[in-house]
């Protein structure tokens, strides 16, 4: 049975493979099926999209965070962190940059804190206010549905807030028991009610994931239907329990793009900045994996280094603003180019 061939036909038809395929699919992650499937998804892209990429301008407004991801360096737990905050002027500021390179969407990103809702309502509002051709995006965490829902009344467009892992066992290994499993998909949930354009996602081999829970993880998203969905590879952080894990395959991450945009084909998808800092190519891969975002870091410089979510991650070159020609030099040689549209 030509399993690749049954997987790419059967998400082209909008209807989900056998576990038994999909398992086999992405355990074996061999060359060939690799390359297949990505050849279907850059071809699925590029029928919704055409050969372009957007872009998103990323501000991490802050290290804080209450949570305690146990992969992540930004953990509260996390005492060797040195943890900083943007002032209300220097995120509107760096959007103001970002819009003068020719951004029209700002990615607002800082870790999990509950006591900032105004600061966030009042940012939200000044950009849609100076900048009414943008879209605002958030991704802060979880949060309560109040919070969501001041800030989608303030004028936010968008909010980014990764599944992880659609297994519950799973989820139980990478936090600790203060963070739900459940909460987090009822956050997702409560985001798709109040009208925001909904992320979600996942990291692909982070510590003790199965196969089958990425097989878990593709049925959520398809129940889900979020407008974007982010996968990179996991990546360790060197101040986190989880620190001695292998960093995750980019091939596998390369396939698990790939049939995402199979299943998902309107979907915005990110070569993520984990897959770049994975792989030297792995922009330009994930584009001919499906992938049409990009999301250049307009953060000041004097605060990125401090933004430790993992070990090594890429904060200049294509994935920074100061980039952008690179990046559009880059995607010219696979004959793409750059979408500023919002």
């Amino acid at each position: 049975m030509d399993h690749t061939g049954y997987i790419i036909d059967t998400l082209r038809r909008g209807e989900m493979p056998s576990e038994d395929a999909l398992v086999h699919l992405i355990e074996e992650c061999d060359e060939e099926s690799v390359s297949r499937v990505c050849r279907a998804a850059q071809a699925v892209a590029e029928e919704r999209f055409g050969r372009r990429v957007w872009l998103r301008g990323l501000v991490e407004v802050w290290s804080r965070c209450e949570g305690g991801c146990r992969y992540c360096g930004l953990r509260a737990e996390n005492c060797d962190l040195v943890r900083y905050e943007m002032s209300s002027e220097e995120i509107i500021g760096a959007c103001r940059e970002a819009y003068r390179l020719g951004l029209r969407t700002f990615v607002l990103q800082g870790g999990q804190v509950r006591d900032r809702v105004e600061k966030v309502e009042s940012i939200v509002r000044r950009l849609k206010e100076e900048f009414a051709d943008v879209a605002v995006t958030l991704s802060l965490g979880e949060q309560t549905r109040e919070a969501y829902e001041r800030w989608r009344r303030a004028g936010a467009d968008r909010y980014l807030l990764r599944h992880e892992t659609a297994s519950e066992e799973h989820y139980k290994e990478l936090h600790p028991e203060r963070m739900n499993f459940h909460h987090r998909r009822e956050c997702l949930a409560w985001l798709k009610e109040l009208g925001y354009q909904t992320g979600a996602g996942m990291m692909v081999g982070s510590p003790h994931q199965r196969v089958e829970d990425l097989v878990a993880d593709l049925r959520y998203l398809r129940e889900l239907r979020p407008e974007m969905v982010g996968i990179g590879p996991f990546m360790p952080q060197a101040d986190t329990p989880m620190a001695a894990h292998p960093r995750g395959s980019v091939e596998r991450t390369l396939l698990m793009v790939a049939l995402v945009r199979l299943m998902l084909p309107d979907a915005m998808i990110p070569a993520t900045t984990a897959l770049a800092s994975a792989s030297e190519s792995g922009t330009l891969r994930g584009v001919m994996a499906g992938a049409n975002v990009v999301m250049p870091n307009v953060t000041p410089r004097c605060y990125r280094e401090h933004y430790v979510i993992y070990d090594h991650k890429k904060q200049t070159g294509s994935e920074a603003a100061e980039g952008i020609a690179g990046l559009a030099a880059d995607l010219q040689t696979i004959d793409y180019k750059i979408c500023w549209e919002k």
